[in-house]
């Protein structure tokens, strides 16, 4: 006998995070993982060895204290404007090496063209107005500061 079909709940953030710790991109996949969502979109932004032509040694991320409450305020926004998705995100901060996962963003929906758009949303919201500073140490020894005020 087949169980009916999961019904497709409201928008839900089932995490919005900034923490020190490394971000695990297949927790965010399973953290909005639900029978009802045909696609799941996911972006994971990770440390690269060059910026604007120069090399990148290693950077750090640093963050307002509020930076916590301003993710979730952002996952939430998102959430409203996308019916019918799950939503989880993470900005990491402290000391982190090039490849290292900086943010991950997944976004579950019942179909593509929804999680493609609310995933996008979603990061470009996040690059915009989540108060995380970025230090980088480039390989001629010299360093700058991205984002900051």
């Amino acid at each position: 006998m087949r169980r009916a079909a999961e019904v497709v709940p409201a928008s839900v953030v089932v995490l919005a995070a900034v923490t020190d710790q490394p971000i695990d991109v297949a927790t965010h996949e399973q953290a909005v993982a639900a029978r009802w969502a045909g696609a799941t979109a996911i972006f994971a932004g990770v440390v690269r060895d060059h910026d604007g032509g120069r090399a990148v040694d290693r950077l750090t991320y640093e963050a307002h204290p509020d930076a916590g409450q301003v993710v979730a305020r952002i996952a939430g926004q998102v959430a409203d404007l996308f019916p019918g998705i799950v939503i989880a995100v993470s900005h990491r901060v402290g000391a982190l090496e090039v490849t290292d996962v900086a943010l991950v963003a997944a976004v579950a929906s019942a179909h593509r063209g929804q999680a493609f758009a609310a995933c996008a949303e979603l990061v470009e919201r996040v690059k915009a107005s989540l108060p995380v500073w970025k230090h980088q140490v480039l390989a001629d020894g010299s360093d700058e500061w991205v984002g900051a005020l």
